[in-house]
């Protein structure tokens, strides 16, 4: 290769701005409806209260960092129940999966929060600076008062969306009207402001700069999505069977007169003009596309005005455009197909396993530690006794008093170190709220009971109050 070869022209294109336009039709309208409803959850659902009784937080939804909880409604997850969160990831992953199988990257176009936020910055930009046309003239303009006015305007309305989505985010991280009180009167933790700002930043550049950038370049998922596909899946497709060959609309007429094919395409380049990463639709599935149906709309629009049938770019399957060019009956669609009912299989069993773990797991727990030095003590009657730690574990937010038994060898008593509390001969460990209590436990057992070295036993801890009841499995040791 000849340096010449390298001088052909840059290595990397420059990025060109995309203008997109607006458009009215059903899946816009639909794209609207799922802006307010997700972005009115997020910027609200802080300040939904929930009744938990006192010593617990009473919001909705919070992650209580000081104190180690996660709070989503009526549940509760600890520290150690972080495998809630990688089920819940493992369900995410799934449900992605097998909205692809069904509809195509439909989480792209319509649910993404780069999607949302891009969106409502693009109608804040509509709004300043007008449509597709006025901007694209206004950024050719010289910087006169009217331009300045109106660039500053935008981002300033642009910053202040940024600011509260940065500012929403830390609500669900501590009292949100406290924290709302104390942001106002600068008395809130630095870490806030730091982490509003920072939000601020990514919500700023990524939705207000970057826009399908992020898409195109930053997001793994349209990589992915490639090789999740098939031919049954439902993907926003240019209908090329219908659409083909491409003339004028007074052309098409004059083919079709003579008795020429001629397709419905009248090459309007609407949908390329609404399209918000700025690509052809039909050139085919392309990596740009989000799959956010909004040149279907601008389609749609152009065919019923020029008295065509609707539908040239549709939500099809790869299937049925070979099945027409072959002139072979459409099948109809198939959700249901074997890769969905894995998907579905999975997402059943995980968001199962979670709920059945949720609703029989304790509030109480203990663990059990055999003194090793020595196994065992023997007593001048012969009895033997054996030294074990004893940690219980008060998950609720109230002290809870808990009796220690013990099943095993007959006759085996109970002895706690330091601990006279006792009810119905048990002795009884108080734990404090949200904590863990270790205590040294002392079993004895009657020589006439020790058969073998080593025999099972169980040591229970029982709530007084609300009855519930943790054991813990070991073994005595004795001289046999």
């Amino acid at each position: 290769m000849s340096s010449t070869d390298l001088d052909d022209g840059p290595l990397y294109a420059t990025a060109q701005k995309v203008y997109p336009q607006s458009v009215t039709g059903f899946y816009r309208r639909l794209k609207w409806i799922v802006l307010v409803v997700t972005l009115g959850i997020y910027y609200f659902l802080p300040f939904v209260r929930w009744d938990r009784g006192s010593n617990l937080p009473n919001q909705a939804v919070l992650v209580d960092l000081t104190n180690r909880r996660f709070y989503f409604f009526p549940i509760e997850i600890w520290p150690q129940e972080v495998y809630y969160f990688t089920g819940l990831l493992v369900i995410a992953a799934m449900v992605l999966f097998l909205m692809n199988a069904i509809a195509g990257r439909i989480w792209c176009g319509y649910l993404c929060p780069q999607t949302v936020w891009t969106d409502l910055y693009l109608a804040v930009e509509r709004l300043v600076e007008g449509d597709r046309r006025e901007r694209i003239k206004l950024d050719e303009r010289v910087w006169d008062l009217d331009k300045i006015f109106r660039k500053i305007a935008k981002h300033f309305i642009w910053l202040g969306i940024a600011w509260w989505t940065g500012g929403a985010w830390v609500l669900y991280f501590a009292d949100a009207p406290t924290l709302v009180r104390e942001l106002a009167t600068f008395e809130a933790p630095m870490a806030a402001y730091v982490w509003i700002g920072i939000l601020t930043f990514t919500t700023y550049a990524l939705a207000g700069w970057m826009r399908e950038q992020v898409c195109t370049y930053m997001c793994p998922w349209p990589r992915i999505q490639a090789a999740l596909t098939d031919d049954e899946a439902y993907n926003v497709t240019y209908r090329y069977d219908r659409g083909e060959p491409r003339m004028s609309l007074k052309g098409a007429k004059r083919a079709r007169d003579a008795g020429v094919p001629a397709g419905d395409c009248v090459d309007c380049n609407q949908c390329v003009a609404v399209c918000p990463t700025g690509i052809d639709i039909r050139h085919g599935a392309q990596l740009e596309c989000i799959q956010c149906s909004l040149c279907m709309d601008a389609c749609d629009t152009v065919m019923t005005k020029i008295g065509r049938p609707t539908g040239l770019i549709a939500f099809d399957t790869d299937n049925n455009i070979k099945a027409r060019i072959a002139g072979t009956p459409e099948k109809p669609f198939h959700p249901i197909r074997a890769r969905t009912l894995v998907y579905f299989a999975l997402i059943t069993i995980v968001g199962g396993a979670m709920v059945f773990q949720l609703a029989t797991r304790s509030t109480a727990g203990i663990n059990l530690i055999h003194d090793r030095t020595p196994l065992f003590v023997l007593h001048s009657d012969g009895s033997v006794h054996n030294a074990f730690t004893v940690r219980l574990f008060n998950k609720r937010p109230d002290t809870r008093p808990f009796a220690l038994t013990v099943d095993g060898p007959p006759g085996a008593q109970i002895e706690v170190v330091n601990v006279s509390a006792t009810s119905d001969w048990r002795p009884v460990v108080t734990v404090d709220a949200d904590a863990t209590r270790e205590v040294r436990v002392l079993v004895t057992v009657p020589k006439a009971s020790l058969k073998e070295k080593s025999v099972p036993i169980t040591i229970k801890a029982s709530d007084l109050f609300a009855g519930e009841v943790v054991i813990a499995k070991d073994h005595f040791f004795g001289p046999g």
